[in-house]
Protein backbone atom coordinates (compact mmCIF):
# COMPACT_ATOMS: atom_id res chain seq x y z
CA UNK A 1 0.00 0.00 0.00
CA UNK A 2 1.46 3.37 -0.95
CA UNK A 3 1.43 5.81 1.28
CA UNK A 4 3.00 9.35 2.47
CA UNK A 5 4.47 11.18 5.81
CA UNK A 6 3.85 14.13 7.19
CA UNK A 7 6.88 16.26 7.83
CA UNK A 8 7.52 19.63 9.94
CA UNK A 9 8.67 22.35 7.96
CA UNK A 10 12.30 21.42 8.21
CA UNK A 11 12.57 18.84 6.69
CA UNK A 12 13.66 18.50 2.86
CA UNK A 13 11.62 17.24 -0.28
CA UNK A 14 13.59 15.54 -3.32
CA UNK A 15 13.04 16.20 -7.30
CA UNK A 16 12.14 13.48 -10.58
CA UNK A 17 11.39 13.17 -14.37
CA UNK A 18 7.74 12.93 -15.70
CA UNK A 19 4.88 12.40 -12.99
CA UNK A 20 4.58 9.18 -11.56
CA UNK A 21 1.35 9.72 -8.70
CA UNK A 22 1.95 7.19 -6.10
CA UNK A 23 -1.34 7.12 -4.20
CA UNK A 24 -1.83 6.10 -1.22
CA UNK A 25 -4.37 3.19 0.30
CA UNK A 26 -6.27 0.69 -1.78
CA UNK A 27 -9.90 1.81 -3.35
CA UNK A 28 -13.20 -0.04 -2.40
CA UNK A 29 -13.15 -3.07 -5.14
CA UNK A 30 -16.97 -1.93 -5.17
CA UNK A 31 -16.07 1.73 -5.83
CA UNK A 32 -13.87 0.83 -8.39
CA UNK A 33 -16.35 -1.60 -10.87
CA UNK A 34 -19.24 0.64 -10.19
CA UNK A 35 -17.32 3.80 -11.17
CA UNK A 36 -15.66 2.01 -14.19
CA UNK A 37 -18.60 0.06 -15.56
CA UNK A 38 -21.46 2.74 -15.25
CA UNK A 39 -21.35 5.84 -17.48
CA UNK A 40 -23.63 9.11 -16.86
CA UNK A 41 -23.28 11.99 -14.24
CA UNK A 42 -20.40 12.43 -11.80
CA UNK A 43 -19.74 9.56 -9.99
CA UNK A 44 -20.12 10.91 -6.78
CA UNK A 45 -22.17 13.62 -4.97
CA UNK A 46 -21.89 16.28 -2.39
CA UNK A 47 -24.33 15.25 0.22
CA UNK A 48 -25.08 17.52 3.30
CA UNK A 49 -24.97 16.11 6.87
CA UNK A 50 -25.12 19.09 9.44
CA UNK A 51 -25.05 22.76 8.98
CA UNK A 52 -25.13 25.70 10.99
CA UNK A 53 -22.79 28.87 12.96
CA UNK A 54 -19.01 28.02 14.14
CA UNK A 55 -20.55 27.70 17.57
CA UNK A 56 -21.95 23.92 16.23
CA UNK A 57 -18.75 23.24 14.82
CA UNK A 58 -16.61 23.62 18.33
CA UNK A 59 -14.21 21.19 17.13
CA UNK A 60 -13.34 23.07 13.99
CA UNK A 61 -12.18 26.21 16.81
CA UNK A 62 -13.60 28.54 14.01
CA UNK A 63 -14.36 31.27 17.01
CA UNK A 64 -12.49 33.59 15.36
CA UNK A 65 -15.15 33.82 12.32
CA UNK A 66 -18.38 34.36 14.32
CA UNK A 67 -19.89 35.15 10.92
CA UNK A 68 -19.28 32.01 9.17
CA UNK A 69 -21.77 29.16 8.60
CA UNK A 70 -20.38 25.86 8.37
CA UNK A 71 -21.69 22.78 6.44
CA UNK A 72 -20.24 19.09 6.71
CA UNK A 73 -20.68 17.12 3.55
CA UNK A 74 -20.12 14.14 2.87
CA UNK A 75 -18.84 12.56 -0.98
CA UNK A 76 -21.32 9.60 -1.50
CA UNK A 77 -20.25 7.40 -4.30
CA UNK A 78 -23.15 5.00 -5.06
CA UNK A 79 -23.00 1.45 -3.74
CA UNK A 80 -20.95 2.22 -0.82
CA UNK A 81 -22.25 2.41 2.46
CA UNK A 82 -19.30 4.86 3.85
CA UNK A 83 -18.82 8.42 2.74
CA UNK A 84 -15.29 8.16 0.48
CA UNK A 85 -14.53 11.66 2.13
CA UNK A 86 -15.57 14.38 4.37
CA UNK A 87 -15.56 18.25 4.08
CA UNK A 88 -16.10 21.31 5.93
CA UNK A 89 -17.56 23.87 3.71
CA UNK A 90 -17.87 27.76 4.91
CA UNK A 91 -19.77 30.94 3.24
CA UNK A 92 -19.99 34.33 4.61
CA UNK A 93 -23.44 35.61 4.02
CA UNK A 94 -24.42 35.39 0.32
CA UNK A 95 -20.58 34.50 -1.25
CA UNK A 96 -19.94 31.30 -2.75
CA UNK A 97 -18.89 28.59 -0.82
CA UNK A 98 -15.41 27.59 0.15
CA UNK A 99 -13.94 24.49 1.22
CA UNK A 100 -12.13 24.33 4.39
CA UNK A 101 -10.92 21.06 5.20
CA UNK A 102 -10.95 17.62 3.28
CA UNK A 103 -11.13 14.69 5.23
CA UNK A 104 -10.39 11.98 2.19
CA UNK A 105 -11.34 8.00 3.39
CA UNK A 106 -10.95 6.80 0.29
CA UNK A 107 -7.02 5.89 -0.20
CA UNK A 108 -7.22 7.38 -3.75
CA UNK A 109 -6.48 11.11 -4.96
CA UNK A 110 -10.00 12.39 -4.63
CA UNK A 111 -11.37 16.18 -5.62
CA UNK A 112 -9.12 17.82 -3.12
CA UNK A 113 -5.51 17.67 -2.06
CA UNK A 114 -4.91 16.81 1.70
CA UNK A 115 -4.37 19.70 4.04
CA UNK A 116 -4.96 20.65 7.48
CA UNK A 117 -7.76 23.17 8.55
CA UNK A 118 -5.35 23.87 11.61
CA UNK A 119 -2.62 25.14 9.74
CA UNK A 120 -4.74 27.64 7.77
CA UNK A 121 -6.32 29.02 10.63
CA UNK A 122 -2.45 29.84 12.07
CA UNK A 123 -1.62 31.01 8.20
CA UNK A 124 -4.58 33.31 8.04
CA UNK A 125 -4.67 34.75 11.11
CA UNK A 126 -0.62 35.76 10.72
CA UNK A 127 -1.21 37.28 7.31
CA UNK A 128 -4.36 38.98 8.60
CA UNK A 129 -2.21 40.48 11.17
CA UNK A 130 1.19 41.19 9.87
CA UNK A 131 0.49 42.15 5.87
CA UNK A 132 -1.03 45.35 4.69
CA UNK A 133 -4.52 45.55 4.24
CA UNK A 134 -4.20 46.03 0.33
CA UNK A 135 -0.94 43.37 0.11
CA UNK A 136 -2.34 40.86 -2.42
CA UNK A 137 -1.82 36.86 -2.38
CA UNK A 138 -0.95 34.76 -4.97
CA UNK A 139 -1.08 31.20 -4.12
CA UNK A 140 -3.08 27.78 -5.87
CA UNK A 141 -6.73 29.18 -6.15
CA UNK A 142 -8.13 26.58 -3.39
CA UNK A 143 -5.52 27.93 -0.80
CA UNK A 144 -6.39 31.80 -2.40
CA UNK A 145 -10.11 31.61 -1.63
CA UNK A 146 -9.69 30.33 1.98
CA UNK A 147 -7.31 33.03 2.76
CA UNK A 148 -9.35 35.65 1.31
CA UNK A 149 -12.56 34.15 3.35
CA UNK A 150 -10.48 34.05 6.73
CA UNK A 151 -7.55 36.36 6.36
CA UNK A 152 -9.55 39.08 4.66
CA UNK A 153 -7.25 40.01 2.41
CA UNK A 154 -7.27 40.56 -1.72
CA UNK A 155 -6.32 37.42 -3.75
CA UNK A 156 -5.34 37.03 -7.46
CA UNK A 157 -8.01 34.01 -7.61
CA UNK A 158 -10.98 33.76 -5.95
CA UNK A 159 -13.02 31.30 -7.91
CA UNK A 160 -13.36 28.35 -7.87
CA UNK A 161 -11.31 26.54 -10.95
CA UNK A 162 -11.39 23.57 -9.97
CA UNK A 163 -8.03 22.77 -11.79
CA UNK A 164 -6.41 19.92 -12.18
CA UNK A 165 -8.76 17.39 -12.11
CA UNK A 166 -8.19 14.98 -9.02
CA UNK A 167 -9.28 11.73 -9.23
CA UNK A 168 -8.75 8.24 -9.26
CA UNK A 169 -7.64 6.22 -12.89
CA UNK A 170 -11.56 4.95 -12.72
CA UNK A 171 -12.78 8.33 -12.91
CA UNK A 172 -10.61 9.70 -15.64
CA UNK A 173 -13.19 9.30 -18.60
CA UNK A 174 -15.98 11.53 -16.41
CA UNK A 175 -13.74 14.59 -16.55
CA UNK A 176 -16.37 16.61 -18.19
CA UNK A 177 -19.65 15.24 -15.79
CA UNK A 178 -17.13 16.17 -12.53
CA UNK A 179 -16.17 19.69 -13.86
CA UNK A 180 -19.59 20.41 -14.72
CA UNK A 181 -20.86 19.18 -10.84
CA UNK A 182 -17.92 20.86 -9.55
CA UNK A 183 -18.75 24.39 -10.64
CA UNK A 184 -22.29 23.56 -10.03
CA UNK A 185 -21.91 22.95 -6.49
CA UNK A 186 -19.65 25.79 -6.23
CA UNK A 187 -20.93 28.40 -8.01
CA UNK A 188 -18.22 28.95 -10.25
CA UNK A 189 -18.55 30.98 -13.42
CA UNK A 190 -14.41 31.47 -13.64
CA UNK A 191 -13.77 34.49 -16.19
CA UNK A 192 -11.14 33.69 -19.04
CA UNK A 193 -8.85 36.72 -17.63
CA UNK A 194 -8.65 34.79 -14.11
CA UNK A 195 -7.97 31.51 -15.87
CA UNK A 196 -5.37 32.66 -17.75
CA UNK A 197 -3.92 34.47 -14.84
CA UNK A 198 -4.18 31.14 -12.45
CA UNK A 199 -2.19 29.42 -15.51
CA UNK A 200 0.17 31.97 -15.91
CA UNK A 201 0.90 31.07 -11.99
CA UNK A 202 1.35 27.54 -12.12
CA UNK A 203 4.09 28.31 -15.38
CA UNK A 204 6.08 31.05 -12.87
CA UNK A 205 6.11 28.06 -10.57
CA UNK A 206 7.64 25.67 -12.76
CA UNK A 207 10.29 28.19 -14.43
CA UNK A 208 13.59 28.24 -12.39
CA UNK A 209 13.76 30.58 -9.73
CA UNK A 210 14.72 33.91 -11.19
CA UNK A 211 12.00 33.73 -13.90
CA UNK A 212 9.74 32.28 -12.14
CA UNK A 213 9.88 35.21 -9.53
CA UNK A 214 9.65 37.74 -12.44
CA UNK A 215 6.60 36.12 -13.84
CA UNK A 216 5.08 36.29 -10.20
CA UNK A 217 6.31 40.29 -9.82
CA UNK A 218 4.34 40.82 -13.03
CA UNK A 219 1.38 39.25 -12.30
CA UNK A 220 1.25 41.63 -8.73
CA UNK A 221 1.99 44.52 -9.95
CA UNK A 222 3.46 47.32 -8.48
CA UNK A 223 1.86 46.56 -5.03
CA UNK A 224 3.40 44.67 -2.36
CA UNK A 225 2.58 41.10 -2.45
CA UNK A 226 2.57 38.10 -0.78
CA UNK A 227 3.16 34.24 -2.17
CA UNK A 228 2.15 31.23 -0.35
CA UNK A 229 2.82 27.95 -1.36
CA UNK A 230 2.30 24.37 -0.15
CA UNK A 231 3.84 21.21 0.16
CA UNK A 232 0.82 19.70 -1.24
CA UNK A 233 1.14 22.13 -4.17
CA UNK A 234 3.63 19.96 -5.61
CA UNK A 235 0.90 17.49 -6.39
CA UNK A 236 -0.86 19.63 -8.14
CA UNK A 237 1.30 21.23 -10.36
CA UNK A 238 2.94 17.67 -11.11
CA UNK A 239 -0.59 16.79 -12.32
CA UNK A 240 -0.90 20.49 -14.16
CA UNK A 241 2.24 20.19 -15.91
CA UNK A 242 3.66 16.42 -16.12
CA UNK A 243 6.13 17.60 -18.43
CA UNK A 244 7.83 20.12 -15.82
CA UNK A 245 7.58 18.31 -12.55
CA UNK A 246 7.89 15.28 -11.59
CA UNK A 247 6.15 14.32 -8.91
CA UNK A 248 5.23 10.90 -6.45
CA UNK A 249 3.60 10.64 -3.48
CA UNK A 250 3.21 7.84 -0.78
CA UNK A 251 1.65 7.89 2.78
CA UNK A 252 3.33 6.30 5.66
CA UNK A 253 2.41 5.21 9.01
CA UNK A 254 3.45 7.76 11.45
CA UNK A 255 4.45 5.83 15.60
CA UNK A 256 6.14 8.14 17.95
CA UNK A 257 9.57 8.56 16.80
CA UNK A 258 9.73 9.38 13.30
CA UNK A 259 13.50 8.12 12.86
CA UNK A 260 12.42 4.55 11.43
CA UNK A 261 9.68 6.15 9.20
CA UNK A 262 12.40 8.34 8.00
CA UNK A 263 14.89 5.92 7.01
CA UNK A 264 11.92 4.33 5.10
CA UNK A 265 11.43 6.90 2.97
CA UNK A 266 15.40 6.94 2.21
CA UNK A 267 15.34 3.49 0.87
CA UNK A 268 12.11 3.80 -0.86
CA UNK A 269 14.11 7.02 -2.79
CA UNK A 270 16.64 5.10 -3.42
CA UNK A 271 14.75 1.96 -4.69
CA UNK A 272 12.50 4.23 -7.04
CA UNK A 273 15.73 5.99 -8.01
CA UNK A 274 13.99 9.70 -6.81
CA UNK A 275 16.13 12.68 -6.69
CA UNK A 276 14.43 14.44 -3.78
CA UNK A 277 11.52 14.01 -0.57
CA UNK A 278 9.64 16.33 1.74
CA UNK A 279 6.91 15.20 4.74
CA UNK A 280 3.91 16.95 5.58
CA UNK A 281 1.99 15.43 8.46
CA UNK A 282 -1.58 14.28 7.65
CA UNK A 283 -2.92 13.72 11.28
CA UNK A 284 -0.63 12.24 14.10
CA UNK A 285 -1.03 8.45 12.61
CA UNK A 286 0.01 9.21 9.18
CA UNK A 287 2.42 11.64 7.32
CA UNK A 288 2.53 11.98 3.82
CA UNK A 289 6.26 12.35 1.48
CA UNK A 290 6.22 13.95 -1.52
CA UNK A 291 8.77 12.73 -4.11
CA UNK A 292 10.53 14.39 -6.98
CA UNK A 293 11.42 11.83 -9.67
CA UNK A 294 14.31 13.47 -11.41
CA UNK A 295 16.65 16.12 -10.64
CA UNK A 296 15.35 18.30 -13.23
CA UNK A 297 12.32 19.20 -11.18
CA UNK A 298 14.42 20.54 -8.55
CA UNK A 299 15.09 23.56 -10.46
CA UNK A 300 12.36 25.00 -10.20
CA UNK A 301 10.54 27.82 -8.25
CA UNK A 302 7.99 25.59 -6.28
CA UNK A 303 10.58 22.97 -5.84
CA UNK A 304 13.02 25.61 -4.82
CA UNK A 305 10.11 27.28 -2.44
CA UNK A 306 9.44 24.30 -0.28
CA UNK A 307 12.25 21.75 2.36
CA UNK A 308 12.55 19.21 0.20
CA UNK A 309 16.00 17.72 0.50
CA UNK A 310 17.59 19.31 -2.40
CA UNK A 311 16.63 23.06 -1.63
CA UNK A 312 17.17 25.45 0.83
CA UNK A 313 14.29 27.96 1.25
CA UNK A 314 16.05 30.24 3.75
CA UNK A 315 18.46 30.90 1.43
CA UNK A 316 16.32 31.26 -2.08
CA UNK A 317 17.70 35.31 -3.19
CA UNK A 318 14.34 35.35 -5.96
CA UNK A 319 11.69 35.72 -3.59
CA UNK A 320 12.18 36.38 0.55
CA UNK A 321 10.99 34.02 2.93
CA UNK A 322 8.87 35.76 5.84
CA UNK A 323 6.75 33.02 7.44
CA UNK A 324 6.52 29.12 7.59
CA UNK A 325 4.31 27.43 9.30
CA UNK A 326 3.34 23.43 8.80
CA UNK A 327 3.18 22.65 5.23
CA UNK A 328 2.93 26.28 4.57
CA UNK A 329 5.67 28.91 3.06
CA UNK A 330 5.20 32.14 2.85
CA UNK A 331 7.38 34.38 0.38
CA UNK A 332 7.24 38.31 -0.01
CA UNK A 333 7.27 40.27 -3.19
CA UNK A 334 8.50 43.86 -2.51
CA UNK A 335 6.46 47.34 -3.84
CA UNK A 336 7.99 47.92 -7.35
CA UNK A 337 9.43 50.88 -7.75
CA UNK A 338 8.56 51.10 -11.46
Amino acid sequence: MEAALAASPSRKFLPSLGILLVAGGLLLLGWVAYSFLQPGPAPYRYQLAEEGGVERFAALGLEAWPDLKIGRYEIRVEGIDQPVAVGHVARRAAAAPVMLDWDNRSGEPLVFADTRLAEVKVLAQAIAKHTPKDALVLGWWDTSRQLRLLAGRETAFDTHLGEPLIAPAPWQGRNRPIAKYERAFWGSSPEAAETQRFHRFAEALTADAATGAAMLRELAGKREAYVVVHVADLYKLGLLHPDRLGIAYKDFPVKGDMHGPIAFVKRWMLDKKYSAYTLHELSESQARVYFLTDERSGNTLLAQTLPLTTSRPAELEALQLVYQHGGYWVYKIPASDG
